[in-house]
C-alpha cells in the first residue's frame, strides 16, 4: 500500500465529502463522493451523476478518474469514496476495474457518516484483474 501523510488523507477525505454535495442523484437518493490523489500529486474530486435511463448513470469514483485523465493525468495513486451511511461502501465492480487501469496498486478508502472506515488496496478488492498488461 503506498504510503500518504495523514494530513493528505485528510483533504482527500474531506474532497470526497464535498463532492458528494455537488452528487445528482434524485432516483437513488444516494450521493457519494470521491477524490484521488493523482500521480501528479493533485486531487481531483467527482460525484455520481444519474440519468433516467439507468445504464446511463456515473459513479463518483469514475467521474473523479475520467476527469483527471481528462486533464492528462495517467496515475491513480488512492481513491477515497465517501457515502451517507453508517457503514463505508467500497467501490462497485465497475469502478473497480477503472481503477486497475490507472491504479492497480492504488490505496483505497471508503468512508461514511460513522467512524467505519475501509482502508485496504484495489488488488485486495480486484485480485486477478484483467488490465492494459493483458493486452502486451
Amino acid at each position: 500500500m503506498k504510503k500518504i501523510s495523514p494530513a493528505l488523507e485528510q483533504r482527500l477525505k474531506k474532497a470526497a465529502r464535498a463532492a458528494a454535495k455537488k452528487s445528482y442523484s434524485p432516483y437513488s437518493t444516494f450521493p457519494v463522493g470521491a477524490a484521488i490523489l493523482a500521480g501528479s500529486g493533485r486531487i481531483h474530486a467527482g460525484c455520481n451523476i444519474e440519468n433516467a435511463s439507468y445504464g446511463l448513470c456515473n459513479c463518483a469514483e469514475r467521474t473523479a478518474i475520467f476527469t483527471a485523465a481528462a486533464l492528462g493525468e495517467r496515475e491513480v495513486r488512492c481513491v477515497v469514496v465517501y457515502t451517507p451511511t453508517q457503514t463505508a461502501t467500497p467501490p462497485c465492480g465497475a469502478c473497480r476495474q477503472v481503477i486497475n487501469e490507472f491504479g492497480p496498486q492504488a490505496r483505497v478508502i471508503s468512508i461514511c457518516d460513522s467512524d467505519h472506515c475501509i482502508d485496504t488496496t484495489l488488488d485486495a478488492l480486484l485480485p486477478h484483474a484483467f488490465g492494459p498488461r493483458n493486452l502486451a
